[in-house]
């Protein structure tokens, strides 16, 4: 096998929470003045980090939101996963099943990701090395979170497998260095989701987590042929 590290993006792949956070999103932002649907939140800033989603909305609205924003959103996003959150179908399995050091490269804040691993049942079998866009300069698109986690987990880029959902974190991780294998199989995903995908560098795509520890194997198997 060519792979020493396996990385996990966590909203849409280990958590089924991308509705949720959009929602909490669209709320919260069409409060503030920026009318925008659940739907229009995911269209637009599925993966992107905190940071730059709020970059961009300020300089579509021509001013600064509240600096209470973050903590609204935040407060929105945790009374949600309270009642609604659950982890993606048979992940914690396919976590079990890897033979393989593994982390978490997330756009969301700490906090969000030890709630919503919690929440999901999912937090021990991950923690401590949950990585979030908070300790980078430049989140998703950019390469820095998933170099950063590489560096903290001891791994060479080139040998990292990213498990991704978002066209954001496929695009941030390629640019890493790293192999990517595409998730659709979220309650947000939509049938173009895996052409997205593909289109923007996923190796493989696959809907069943009880398949990756197999398209691990053999994605890794055909790197080291290469």
């Amino acid at each position: 096998m060519s792979f020493d590290l396996v990385i996990f993006d966590c909203d849409g792949v280990l958590v089924d929470s991308e509705v949720i956070s959009c929602r909490a999103h669209a709320e919260t932002l069409t409060r503030h003045g920026f009318p925008i649907t659940p739907d229009g939140v995911l269209k637009r800033f599925l993966g992107v980090s905190d940071r730059e989603a709020r970059r961009i909305v300020e300089s579509e609205i021509g001013r600064a939101l509240p600096e209470t924003f973050e903590a609204e959103v935040k407060h929105a996003t945790l009374s949600f996963y309270a009642d609604d959150l659950s982890a993606i179908a048979h992940v914690g399995e396919a976590i079990a099943a890897l033979g393989l050091p593994k982390c978490v490269a997330s756009s969301g804040t700490p906090e969000k990701i030890h709630h919503g691993l919690t929440c999901a049942g999912l937090y021990d079998q991950l923690a401590p090395h949950i990585f979030s866009a908070t300790q980078v300069k430049r989140g998703k698109p950019a390469p820095d979170l998933f170099l950063f986690a590489a560096a903290q987990m001891g791994a060479t880029p080139a040998r990292c497998v990213v498990i991704e959902d978002s066209v954001a974190g496929v695009t941030g991780a390629r640019a890493a260095g790293m192999t990517v294998l595409g998730f659709y199989g979220g309650s947000h995903c939509t049938a173009e989701h895996e052409g997205m995908l593909r289109q923007a560098g996923a190796a493989v795509t696959f809907a069943d987590m009880r398949k990756l520890p197999d398209l691990i194997a053999r994605v890794g198997a055909t790197a080291s042929a290469d």
